[in-house]
């Protein structure tokens, strides 16, 4: 039997997850001449009496949706942002034109990180290591600040999820340990304003090398499930019996 050298199986493994990869950041690979749905964001219907739960986040929260949603079936209608959430910046943005539409929300799960830190060249839109952080952690901060202003104005109740870790050379002009920084500066602002925090950092940290895709920020389908019970379990908590 041949054995191939452990770099060849690595990029194996890497590829086999491309596909899941695709569909978290928001991608509609076209099938038969048209494009699909991202699961994460087909449009659900009520199920009256059933209290409503929003989602907002980048395209981690999109790979954990659809299992947080089986995960809550019967009791919840969870429902998420059509959109990859990527920063703050979008975010303030987003949650003042739009995302929380006009209907009631009991809960909302929410979470920015690896678009504001990610080494950014404004000039040419692209990522770039040599450049400072998208947004600098200390505009990061003001901006938390002020999405919780919006979020709370919507009489729901809220639950920040830490941004997940980095691994070592995960690219896209990342730096493993920035995300530590980044979610000391969110904590600072949850406690202050009295939100629950859902800490997916500490969470997945504890199974990095089992859930995450390697040199990825994102997560194997496995790794999707894994936050996904701990997301569906944060918004159980806070629900009403």
């Amino acid at each position: 039997m041949t054995t191939f050298p452990s770099s060849l199986r690595r990029l194996a493994f890497a590829l086999a997850f491309i596909p899941a990869v695709l569909f978290a950041q928001g991608y509609t690979p076209e099938k038969g001449g048209e494009k699909t749905i991202d699961p994460a964001y087909v449009k659900i219907t009520d199920v009256n009496g059933l209290p409503r739960v929003l989602l907002i986040g980048d395209s981690i929260s999109i790979g954990y949706t659809v299992p947080v949603r089986e995960r809550l079936k019967g009791v919840a209608n969870l429902h998420r942002i059509d959109i990859n959430g990527r920063s703050t910046q979008e975010g303030i943005k987003g949650i003042s034109t739009g995302w929380l539409g006009k209907e009631k929300w009991d809960v909302i799960h929410f979470n920015f990180g690896l678009h504001d830190l990610k080494h950014w060249n404004h000039a040419t839109k692209q990522i770039d290591g040599k450049y400072p952080h998208y947004t600098p952690i200390d505009l990061y901060e003001k901006n938390l600040r002020e999405i919780v202003i919006l979020l709370k104005a919507s009489g729901a109740k809220l639950i920040w999820a830490s941004t997940t870790p980095l691994p070592p050379m995960s690219g896209g002009g990342r730096v493993a340990g920035d995300e530590i920084l980044y979610n000391e500066a969110a904590s600072r602002v949850m406690k202050e304003e009295g939100v629950i925090t859902n800490d997916l950092y500490a969470a997945a940290l504890s199974k990095l090398d089992e859930i995450q895709l390697p040199r990825n920020v994102h997560f194997s389908p496995a790794g999707s499930e894994f936050l996904a019970d701990h997301v569906a379990r944060s918004i159980r908590s806070v629900l009403k019996p």
